[in-house]
């Protein structure tokens, strides 16, 4: 480490739990060359290691040596401390708040990899930021999806992998391979393990852009459809004025986004369903930024349970009992695996 480095964080030290229970495949294809379960190197960022413990500990690998920290003036240092010469290296680094220095760490290390001879670096970017600035809404304003991906690719990243887009088109402002994982499958799931009947249930759009998402949920699940009419006023209010479809009353509603932020609309739409006369009303986000007054405004809601992955870590001040988190590490890490394997990723969502 560099003579004048503050607050180290030395990531994978211990290495993560290895699961015997798991099948170690040997060898999987990359290209012309064959790589082995041992080729693959799995580092963590400082924003989620926790999900990246998990992560190692699904593909039962040990989490990859690093060392992270800031100079006095600030400055992110990073140095890989094991060797990744000739290794398909897969970088864990949501670009969460605080999202400018997430970020710039996560090039740093993308840069340090493919400085050490890395064969292959893939940046795992399981909530990605920036992506609601997806396109050019009013004059002289920037498209700073597009940025971040220039950013990304720039820095010498091979591939991507990542988690529910705020928009789906963001894939194609990488000029690289991009592997788009859904959390529907870990969201579904848990609400059908809790084996509400179909005829009191009713899957709520919080938004007229959210009716594919809730239209997907629908037919996995069962129930009802109805779409709550929200207006947008500016970048962090909304007004939510009636619902369309489906009766709410006296029904179990669940609501789906692909974040929860601020908070407002989510809740502005809980307020609506409620007022409708719903019975139970669950919300679930597979990211859960939380940030500016949202815990407050879901605290209040009427809102009987929240359920969020652990894409973002979730702090314990911000941790309400009403609050679900779910992992999404064995879902990444058969991601991860089959990227290293060359096999089909989309299969996980047949």
């Amino acid at each position: 480490m560099p003579e004048g480095t503050s607050s180290v964080v030395e990531m994978g030290r211990r290495g993560a739990a290895r699961n015997l229970s798991r099948p170690i495949y040997p060898l999987a294809v990359l290209g012309k060359r064959r790589f082995a379960m041992n080729d693959l190197k799995v580092f963590s960022g400082r924003s989620n290691p926790d999900l990246t413990g998990r992560i190692c500990e699904y593909l039962g690998l040990p989490l990859g040596l690093i060392s992270l920290g800031n100079f006095p003036d600030g400055e992110i240092s990073c140095k890989v401390d094991e060797d990744v010469r000739g290794r398909d290296v897969y970088l864990v680094q949501p670009t969460c708040p605080p999202v400018n220095e997430n970020l710039m760490e996560l090039l740093i290390m993308i840069e340090s990899c493919k400085r050490a001879s890395a064969e292959r670096v893939t940046a795992v970017i399981p909530y990605y930021g920036y992506a609601r600035q997806d396109r050019k809404d009013a004059g002289r304003v920037p498209i700073t999806a597009k940025l971040v991906a220039n950013i990304i690719t720039r820095s010498g990243a091979d591939r991507v992998l990542t988690m529910d887009l705020h928009a789906a088109q963001i894939q194609g402002f990488f000029d690289v391979p991009v592997d788009h994982l859904y959390a529907a499958p870990v969201l579904t799931d848990y609400f059908a393990r809790m084996r509400i009947p179909k005829d009191d249930l009713v899957v709520v759009s919080p938004d007229v852009g959210g009716i594919k998402r809730a239209l997907g949920h629908s037919k996995r699940l069962g129930g009802g459809l109805a779409i709550v009419d929200k207006r947008r006023a500016n970048a962090t209010d909304t007004k939510q004025e009636n619902i369309i479809g489906a009766s709410v009353k006296g029904k179990t509603c669940l609501m789906f986004d692909d974040m929860i932020s601020t908070a407002g609309s989510i809740c502005g739409a809980a307020q609506i369903v409620h007022e409708a006369g719903a019975g139970d009303i669950y919300v679930a986000a597979s990211h859960g930024v939380l940030c500016g007054q949202a815990i407050e405004k879901l605290s209040a809601a009427p809102i009987k349970g929240v359920i969020i992955t652990d894409s973002i870590p979730l702090p314990s001040e911000k941790a309400l009992p009403k609050i679900k988190v779910l992992s999404v590490a064995p879902l990444l890490g058969e991601a991860i695996k089959r990227i290293h394997r060359n096999e089909s990723v989309s299969r996980l969502f047949d």
